[in-house]
C-alpha cells in the first residue's frame, strides 16, 4: 500500500471510528438535563443511553451475514449519511419515549458503522499495520465519544439539548463527506454466498476459545465504561460538586488520555505481547477506581483519566484481537463480538443502578474492580502469548 494510500485510510478509520460514538454517547452528559425537561427519574434518563447499546447488540451480527455478502465501503458510508434522519428527529423529539426510539433507531445503524470497519481493516490489512490502523480507529472513536458529550454539553448549556442534537447531525454530515473521499473501496474483500453459509460461521465463531474469550473481553470493556461514566455524571451533578451539563462534559476530557494510549498500546502489543499489556492496564484501572473515591474533584478528574486510559487499552487489545482469532467470515466474528460488547455496555447501565441507590459510587467501584478481575483472568488464560 502506498503512503497516500495509507494516509487516506488512516483518515477514513479515525473518522469512522469518529462518526460512530460522537452519536452512541452524546446523551450521557445530558441525563440530569433530560430528567427536568421529560419530568423522569435520573434512572430512566439511563434509557437514552441503553437504547442505542441495545439496538446495537441486536444488529450487529445481522450486519455481519449482510456486508460478508455485498462489500464494504457502501455499508460504511450509506450508514452514516443515514444516521442523519434519527438524530435530527430526536431533536424534535416531544417525548421521552421518542427520544428514546429515534435513540434507539441510531443504534441499528451504528454497527453498519463499527463492525465493517474492523472487518475491512482485517482484510485490506494485515500484521502490525492491522494493528496500527486498529489503534487508529480507536482513537477515532474516543475522540468521537469525547466531543459528542462535549459538545452536547456546551450546546445544551447555551441552547438547550436540542440544538445538541443538531449539532451532532452537522458533524455527521461533515465526517460523511470525509469517508466518501478518503475511504478507498474494498480491494480484497471475497463475498461469501448463501445465508446458510453465513450462518454457518456461528458455531465455528463459538467453538473457538480465542475468540470467545475475546468476545468476554469486550463485554467487560464496556460494562466499565457504562458504568463508571453514567453514575459519575449522577454523582457530580449532585452536592458538594453540582456540576452542570457543560461541566459534566468537560469531564469527558479525561477521553483523550485513550486517543494517546490506543495506537500506543497497538505498538506496545505488538513489541511485548498483548497478554503483557493486558496484565498492567488492569492495575492501572483498579489504581484509578481508588483515586475517585477521593473527595477533591482534580483527584477525581486524575482517577478518571488514568482508569479509561486502561481500559482504552484493553479495548484496543480485544478490536485487534478479533480478526486474529477469527480464522474466517471476519465480519460476523466481529458482529458477534460488537454484540456481546454491547450487551456488556447495556449491562453497565443497568446493573450498577440498584447498587448505586444502596452503596453509591463505592458499589459501583467494587462492581467495576471485579469485572476487571474477571478480563483479565481470561485473557491470561485465552490469548496466545505472541
Amino acid at each position: 500500500m502506498s503512503a497516500g494510500s495509507s494516509a487516506r485510510l488512516n483518515i477514513a478509520a479515525f473518522a469512522g471510528g469518529f462518526a460512530t460514538f460522537i452519536n452512541m454517547w452524546c446523551t450521557q452528559a445530558l441525563l440530569p438535563v433530560l430528567a427536568a425537561s421529560f419530568h423522569v427519574s435520573e434512572a430512566r434518563t439511563g434509557l437514552t443511553v441503553t437504547a442505542p447499546l441495545v439496538a446495537t447488540a441486536m444488529a450487529a451480527p445481522v450486519v455481519g451475514l449482510i456486508s460478508d455478502r455485498f462489500g464494504r465501503k457502501k455499508f460504511i458510508l450509506g450508514a452514516v449519511i443515514l444516521l442523519l434522519v434519527p438524530t435530527i428527529l430526536a431533536a424534535t423529539a416531544r417525548s421521552f419515549e421518542a427520544l428514546v426510539v429515534w435513540r434507539f433507531v441510531q443504534g441499528l445503524l451504528l454497527p453498519f458503522i463499527f463492525t465493517i470497519t474492523i472487518a475491512y481493516i482485517g482484510e485490506e490489512t494485515s500484521g502490525a499495520a492491522a494493528a496500527r490502523l486498529a489503534g487508529t480507529y480507536m482513537s477515532g472513536a474516543i475522540f468521537g465519544g469525547f466531543c459528542g458529550r462535549l459538545l452536547a454539553g456546551m450546546m445544551t448549556s447555551g441552547f438547550g439539548w436540542r440544538a445538541a442534537f443538531w449539532a451532532i447531525a452537522a458533524m455527521t454530515l461533515l465526517l460523511a463527506a470525509i469517508i466518501a473521499v478518503m475511504l478507498p473501496r474494498e480491494k480484497l474483500f471475497q463475498p461469501m454466498y448463501g445465508v446458510r453459509r453465513a450462518l454457518g460461521a456461528f458455531p465455528l465463531h463459538l467453538s473457538n476459545v480465542e475468540l470467545v474469550a475475546t468476545c468476554v473481553v469486550g463485554f467487560g470493556v464496556l460494562f466499565n465504561l457504562v458504568a463508571v461514566f453514567t453514575y459519575i455524571n449522577f454523582r457530580l451533578a449532585a452536592a458538594p460538586y453540582f456540576l452542570g451539563p457543560a461541566a459534566l462534559g468537560g469531564i469527558f476530557v479525561v477521553y483523550l488520555g485513550g486517543v494517546v494510549m490506543s495506537p500506543l498500546s497497538a505498538r506496545l502489543a505488538n513489541h511485548f505481547g498483548r497478554r503483557r499489556v493486558m496484565a498492567v492496564a488492569a492495575p492501572l484501572v483498579w489504581v484509578g477506581l481508588a483515586l475517585t473515591l477521593a473527595a477533591p474533584l482534580w483527584l477525581i478528574g486524575l482517577g478518571l483519566l488514568l482508569m479509561s486510559s486502561a481500559i482504552f487499552m484493553q479495548q484496543t487489545l480485544a478490536t485487534a484481537y478479533v480478526s486474529v482469532a477469527a480464522r474466517e467470515a471476519k465480519s460476523t466474528a466481529v458482529g458477534l463480538y460488537v454484540a456481546i460488547y454491547y450487551v456488556g455496555g447495556s449491562a453497565g447501565g443497568v446493573v450498577p443502578g440498584r447498587v448505586w441507590h444502596g452503596y453509591g459510587w463505592p458499589g459501583c467501584v467494587a462492581i467495576v474492580c471485579a469485572m476487571q478481575v474477571m478480563m483479565l483472568v481470561v485473557a491470561l488464560r485465552f490469548w496466545r502469548a505472541a
